[in-house]
């Protein structure tokens, strides 16, 4: 297999050193054909060299790494964000699937982020670059979609399809309002930490539920929920005064 070309982009000399450094000594599968300081200039690099994939800074003065995406108009390739810190962006980024980078960047984290790019299915980017871009809406509405890896690819869905969510190992059982479920590989507390904002709540360890479905809860020690679906759920007891409160409002 041909290694997948890369365009780096980022406007901190040292940072784009750092990462061209690791990518050639520990990434074999990639080749860096390119690195930009200047959103413009990654542009015509981007246009003249079609990459199979950009690392890109998210935040860099006067262009952002979301607005050169715009900028840059009709593309086919890969993203990966990099950030300096948990930037306001990272859960739209989780939302839309993309993969992200923290700086400054350990090389097991920059080899697992290339492996996931090689196994996955291209020709999404679009679709999850639409759902970035309506997460960062500050109204939040469970009519916005939601990208979840699934073992071919990705699907999207609108969030207010998820009934409630189930912690399965490292994998996370979806119960959607069609009657399906679907087992995804993306922990629990991942999901818990995308749908916060969206009316979804923790009510126990193994259990994130949309509150919007809440049918009837049942007293007890910590009691349970019936879901609108039929399905009967644990209230841990550390959390029945939080959802209580919740749920009376």
């Amino acid at each position: 297999m041909e290694p997948l070309k890369a365009i780096l982009v980022d406007d901190e000399f040292s940072s784009l050193q750092n990462l061209h450094q690791k990518l050639n000594e520990f990434c074999p599968d990639v080749k860096v054909v390119a690195t930009a300081q200047k959103p413009e200039d990654a542009i015509l690099l981007i246009q003249q060299h079609r990459p199979d994939v950009i690392f890109l800074d998210i935040e860099m003065p006067r262009m952002n790494g979301f607005r050169m995406l715009d900028e840059l108009g009709e593309y086919d390739f890969d993203i990966i964000f990099t950030t300096a810190y948990n930037h306001y962006a990272v859960d739209a980024i989780r939302i839309s699937a993309f993969d992200y980078l923290t700086k400054p960047i350990a090389i097991k984290d920059l080899q697992n982020a290339v492996e996931r790019l090689i196994r996955q299915k291209k020709g999404k980017t679009k679709d999850q670059l639409d759902v970035l871009r309506q997460s960062f809406s500050p109204a939040k509405s469970q009519e916005e979609k939601i990208a979840i890896p699934t073992h071919d690819g990705l699907e999207f869905m609108q969030i207010k399809n998820i009934i409630h969510i189930e912690s399965s190992s490292n994998y996370s059982k979806l119960f959607l309002t069609d009657g399906k479920s679907i087992l995804v590989t993306r922990l629990l507390k991942e999901f818990e930490d995308i749908l916060h904002s969206y009316n979804f709540f923790r009510i126990h360890n193994s259990h994130l539920i949309n509150l919007s479905y809440v049918k009837k809860y049942i007293r007890g020690e910590g009691g349970q929920v019936i879901m609108q679906n039929g399905d009967v759920i644990d209230v841990s007891r550390r959390k029945k005064e939080e959802f209580l409160k919740i749920f009376s409002s």
